[in-house]
């Protein structure tokens, strides 16, 4: 059905009513106003305050995680300044008693504003998209449902909504404030733990083991901390955790027995200081340095280049070679083959001489070439010296070895051996000429 002119009319005139007593009064005016002047009021503020805060996160010593939230912030900081203008001149006018339409306006824009600060600075710390996401879309709800005043209502409905569970009262709304306190305090926890195991790092006096200890116990500190304190922040009593407690202790016992054990491994190797980061070990096939420990397992880095993560158990349960235990002092042993033709004292100098020229190794204790044995083809020699940075390579240095005295012997004219026999004959040999006995 076509409405006719009278409707049409009376449908223009409520519109203009609206329009007249929502948008078009003097309250509404003096805010759309006083809006205007706050715009630019905060974006030339911002544009002072930028550089400083550019500064501050370029400067050596502020927190990487600061510096993080610092590179996010800095194109919001006239908004920032704007927020934090509206929510004076809200609290103004709250002390004052003002009727709600004249900061009806002014509540909605605040509101707005701080969900879009809000959602740009957790989404740029969140990678994953999807999470990202839907965490713009939560916000996004709450502030209109703050905007139309249902916000109450909507938290009474997710309260309403609840399971008893052994006296526990679990309501939507309980884990949905329980997730979101969880996750912003373990993000504060593991940042803030992250900062001082950094601290603790710079501190020259500690040693690399004690140094990870202290890591590790700040941050499981700060976790179970951020735990508790999330549990209490929504209401939950611990004391109804207790059964769930035990049932959790059999659960670790059996499911979670390795994950326990190499914890505690690794917490054992860092307070005996048996291993600890930049030892050189060797432990079943593997031979390299401890780069670090982690809560299960520790990294260790061969020569190729190869990064093995053995579990912390291992360690303790399993022979281990630490090359630089007590000192970094190794001695490597290069055998050598001279010909009986060459003359032997005149080799063994050599070989020593070549091992006093070399950079890596010591003078103390002093080189030394031994002879070994008398072999089919060759005087079987062993050049012994002593390294103090096996974590740069043993192989390299009986390369470097082997080629200077390989110049060496060739200047001197000392022979390598090489594979020879004798044949002896008894009997003489007897030719026969077949061609004559053919014709």
């Amino acid at each position: 059905m076509i409405p006719n002119q009278e409707e049409i009319t009376r449908w223009l005139d409520q519109i203009t009513n609206w329009l007249g007593q929502n948008l078009l009064s003097w309250p509404v005016i003096f805010q759309l106003g006083f809006l205007l002047i706050l715009l630019p009021l905060s974006r030339y503020l911002g544009n002072k305050l930028r550089p400083m805060a550019s500064e501050w996160k370029q400067f050596a010593k502020t927190p990487q995680a600061l510096k993080l939230i610092l590179t996010n912030l800095l194109p919001m900081i006239p908004w920032v300044i704007f927020l934090l203008m509206l929510w004076i001149t809200l609290g103004a006018l709250t002390q004052l008693e003002m009727p709600l339409r004249t900061r009806f306006l002014i509540n909605t824009v605040a509101s707005l504003t701080l969900a879009w600060v809000i959602i740009n600075l957790t989404t740029s710390l969140i990678t994953t998209r999807i999470l990202a996401r839907l965490v713009s879309l939560f916000i996004w709800s709450v502030a209109a449902l703050n905007i139309l005043g249902l916000l109450d209502f909507a938290e009474e409905i997710l309260d309403a909504a609840a399971l008893d569970i052994g006296g526990l009262r679990i309501s939507i709304l309980m884990v949905l404030k329980g997730v979101i306190s969880l996750a912003v305090l373990l993000w504060a926890a593991i940042a803030f733990s992250s900062l001082l195991e950094r601290r603790v790092k710079a501190v020259p006096e500690l040693t690399p083991s004690v140094q990870v200890l202290l890591g590790k116990l700040l941050k499981v500190t700060f976790i179970g901390l951020a735990v508790i304190v999330g549990l209490k922040t929504v209401g939950i009593d611990l004391s109804a955790f207790a059964l769930f407690g035990g049932a959790l202790g059999v659960g670790i016992g059996f499911g979670l027995q390795k994950v326990i054990s190499n914890l505690v491994s690794g917490i054992i190797l860092l307070m005996d200081r048996s291993i600890k980061p930049g030892d050189v070990i060797a432990v079943n096939d593997t031979y390299g340095w401890v780069k670090s420990f982690g809560a299960r397992y520790a990294s260790v880095i061969t020569r190729d280049g190869i990064e093995h993560l053995i579990p912390n158990e291992e360690f303790i349960t399993q022979r281990v070679e630490n090359w630089s235990y007590t000192n970094s002092w190794v001695r490597v042993r290069v055998p050598i083959g001279v010909s009986y033709n060459s003359d032997l004292h005149k080799a063994i100098d050599l070989c020593i001489e070549a091992a006093h020229e070399n950079e890596r190794i010591l003078d103390q204790p002093a080189a030394n070439c031994l002879v070994r044995n008398f072999g089919d083809n060759s005087v079987n020699l062993e050049v012994r010296v002593w390294i103090a940075d096996p974590q740069n390579g043993i192989g390299n240095i009986t390369s470097e070895l082997l080629l200077a005295i390989w110049d060496k012997f060739k200047e001197a004219g000392v022979e390598f051996p090489f594979p020879q026999r004798d044949l002896h004959i008894k009997d003489p040999i007897q030719i026969r000429n077949l061609t004559s006995e053919i014709e």
